[in-house]
């Protein structure tokens, strides 16, 4: 019994002693398996280098804190600006769409008066016809107009352009100077008066006559020695022939305009064309 107790005494420790070594090796092996399986690591780090890598690491921090923080201040004055920039861009846009349609008004009333323009000129040059055609039958007319008439129509007629020549006055001007020759005809035509004229009698001699001008239709001449005559206009001017046998009713007729007798009918000759 003896023996027994004391090899299982002897035993115990040995088991243990097993147990130890068995778990030793199996971490032996878990240690060689991890290292085999891991990277290797470096040796373990001292003091200070545990210092200096917490201090980088703490100014990383700081770095990426104010890094952060500025990207947010940056963030936000590009968001203003982004929307001040938007709002410049729609007042330019309103101000575009402004000048566009300015522009579209502008072009509109040049063509108008671009045609009111191109009308006054169609209208101009129309004036301008009329004003040369009333100018030439002006002086047509001129031409068969007595000489009294005629010198005060010359500063008129002489302001008329020649033919083919540029205008030196407005066409508003030239058809004042054309009312102002025919109102200046109008008036001796609607008139009865007295000329001393120098005029070829029936001898071929030139004497000073008296002619009695009837408006602008027919005229009677009488000389001091009583040789009548009766004219009337022509295209080149007026045109005289001798009247012997109406010499008293022109001589009395003649009397009665200057006053020396009282109104009463003269019969004289009148040639109608």
């Amino acid at each position: 019994m003896a023996y027994h107790r004391q090899s299982d005494v002897r035993t115990r420790p040995s088991r243990r002693l097993g147990r130890a070594l068995a778990i030793a090796a199996a971490a032996a092996a878990i240690a060689a398996l991890a290292a085999a399986v891991a990277p290797r690591q470096s040796p373990p780090a001292s003091l200070e280098g545990a210092r200096l890598t917490l201090s980088k690491w703490i100014e990383t921090q700081q770095i990426i804190a104010k890094e952060r923080n500025d990207w947010a201040q940056g963030k936000e004055i590009l968001e203003g600006r982004i929307d001040l920039v938007g709002k410049e861009v729609s007042v330019l846009k309103e101000k575009i769409a402004q000048s566009e349609a300015a522009v579209a008004d502008s072009n509109k009333k040049r063509d108008e008066l671009l045609k009111e323009n191109g009308d006054l000129k169609a209208l101009a040059s129309q004036l301008d016809g009329a004003a040369r055609s009333m100018e030439a039958q002006v002086q047509v007319l001129a031409k068969s107009m007595p000489e009294g008439v005629l010198t005060k129509l010359q500063p008129l007629l002489a302001r008329i352009p020649a033919p083919g020549t540029v205008a030196r006055v407005s066409t508003a001007e030239r058809f004042q100077n054309v009312l102002g020759i025919l109102n200046e005809m109008n008036r001796a035509n609607s008139e009865i008066s007295v000329a001393y004229e120098i005029r070829k009698l029936a001898d071929g001699t030139s004497s000073e006559v008296q002619v009695i001008y009837v408006g602008l239709a027919q005229a009677y001449y009488i000389s001091p020695t009583g040789e009548a005559g009766v004219g009337v206009p022509g295209p080149e001017g007026w045109q005289w022939s001798p009247l012997p046998k109406a010499a008293s009713d022109i001589l009395f007729a003649l009397e009665i305009i200057q006053g020396k007798h009282s109104p009463a009918f003269v019969p004289l000759p009148v040639t109608i064309q």
